[in-house]
C-alpha cells in the first residue's frame, strides 16, 4: 500500500498506524525504513519477524529534529558525551547514527538487549513530517531498519520496499534516496569515538566535529557493541558478487569473449566485450553518485535474472569508503 509521502492525511494515517503498534515503511535520505514505535516492545518484534532478522541484531531508533528531537534523546539515551553532543550538532539532522548508554527500562528489543542504542535524526521531509506527527501522538521514535529481507539489498525507492513485503504494509513514497548507502555508525558508549560503519561522512569529517581521533577499536578494553549492517556477509543480491580490479575484469571478458552470459558488470573502466548477452554498466567516477545509485544498480541486476555479477573495485580513498564497505559485505555473502 504506497501512500504519497507528501500528503499530509497520508502522514497521520501512517502516525496512527504506527501508534496502533502497525508497521510503516518510510523514506530517509539514505534507505527506506521498515519502522515501528521504538516504545512497543511487541511491534518493534514484529519488525525483526517481518525481515526474518535476529532479535539480538538491534536497530536504529530515528527522531525527529527539534524540541521533539532533544526530548527523545533524553527518553532513550542515558547520557551523550560532549563529543557525541558536539556530532549531533554538526550532521543531524544527516545521515550519522550515534551509539550511546541506553537508559534503563526503555528501549530494550530495538536494542537487541544490549544497555547501548543506536540513535539517528534523518534529513528526509517526509521521515521529519512522520517523526513529527508521531512524537505529536506520544510516539518518541521510530525503529527502522533498512525495508528489506535481512542480509538483502537494501531499498532506496517505495517500488523497492513493497516488491520486499506483502500488500498490506504502509509505505511512505518519498522518492528515491539521495544518500543511497545506510548511515554512518559512531560508537560513542565506550568514552571516544570508534567508527563501526562508514557511510556518507569521511573519518576527517568526523574527527574534525568531535573535536577528537576516532580509537581503533582494538586500542579500547571493552567489545564493541552490536550494531546495525556490521555482519561480514550483508547487502546481497541474489546473484553472486565479485570484486576485481579493471585489469582483471577486462582479462575475464577477453577470456568469456561471444559466450558471457547470465552475468553483468558495473566498472568505472570503459570495458570491452564481444558478447550481445553481457550487460555492461558504468559506475559513477564520483563515490557520492555511486551510492546512490548502488543498492538500485544490484536490484536491477537481479530484475534481469543474471547468476554472477562482476564490479570494479571502488578506489581505496576516504570518500569511497562507505561504497567500498557495502561491496565487500555484498561479496561476502
Amino acid at each position: 500500500m504506497i501512500l504519497d509521502g507528501r500528503d499530509p492525511a497520508a502522514i497521520q494515517q501512517a502516525a496512527q498506524a504506527l501508534q496502533a503498534g502497525h508497521l510503516v515503511a518510510f523514506p530517509t535520505e539514505t534507505v527506506y525504513g521498515l519502522g515501528a514505535d521504538a516504545g512497543q516492545d511487541e511491534a518493534v518484534r514484529g519488525i525483526f519477524a517481518a525481515k526474518g532478522r535476529p532479535a539480538d541484531h538491534p536497530l536504529i531508533v530515528h527522531v525527529a529534529a527539534g524540541a521533539a528531537g532533544t526530548a527523545a534523546v533524553a527518553h532513550f539515551a542515558q547520557s551523550l558525551p560532549p563529543f557525541a553532543q558536539a556530532l549531533a550538532r554538526a550532521f543531524w539532522p544527516g545521515p550519522l547514527t550515534l551509539i550511546v548508554p541506553r537508559r534503563e527500562g526503555v528501549g530494550a528489543v530495538a536494542a537487541g538487549g544490549q544497555d547501548t542504542i543506536g540513535l539517528r535524526c534523518p534529513d528526509h521531509p517526509v521521515a521529519q513530517a512522520l517523526l513529527s506527527a508521531c512524537a505529536a501522538r506520544g510516539v518518541m521514535g521510530l525503529a527502522g531498519p533498512s525495508a528489506n529481507r535481512f542480509g538483502r539489498v537494501s531499498p532506496t525507492t517505495a517500488a523497492h520496499v513493497a516488491s520486499e513485503f506483502a500488500d498490506d504494509l504502509r509505505v511512505l513514497d518519498g522518492g528515491a534516496c539521495d544518500v543511497g548507502i545506510e548511515s554512518t555508525i559512531v560508537d560513542c558508549s565506550r568514552g571516544a569515538p570508534v567508527l563501526l560503519r562508514p557511510g556518507h561522512l569521511t573519518r576527517a569529517q568526523i574527527e574534525q566535529a568531535a573535536g577528537q581521533p576516532l580509537r581503533e577499536r582494538e586500542t579500547l578494553n571493552a567489545p564493541d557493541p552490536r550494531a546495525s549492517g556490521t555482519l561480514e556477509a550483508h547487502y546481497a543480491p541474489t546473484a553472486k558478487v565479485r570484486l576485481m580490479d579493471a585489469k582483471a575484469l577486462q582479462a575475464g571478458l577477453d577470456v568469456l569473449g561471444p559466450h558471457a552470459a547470465h552475468m553483468a558488470v558495473w566498472s568505472r573502466a570503459a570495458l570491452r566485450s564481444g558478447s550481445q548477452r553481457l550487460l555492461l554498466k558504468r559506475m559513477p567516477e564520483d563515490a557520492a553518485l555511486a551510492a546512490q545509485q548502488l543498492f538500485a544498480v544490484l536490484r536491477q541486476f537481479d530484475d534481469e535474472g543474471v547468476k554472477l555479477i562482476w564490479i570494479e573495485t571502488p578506489p581505496a580513498t576516504p570518500e569511497w569508503e562507505g561504497v567500498r564497505d557495502r561491496l565487500q559485505r555484498a561479496a561476502a555473502a
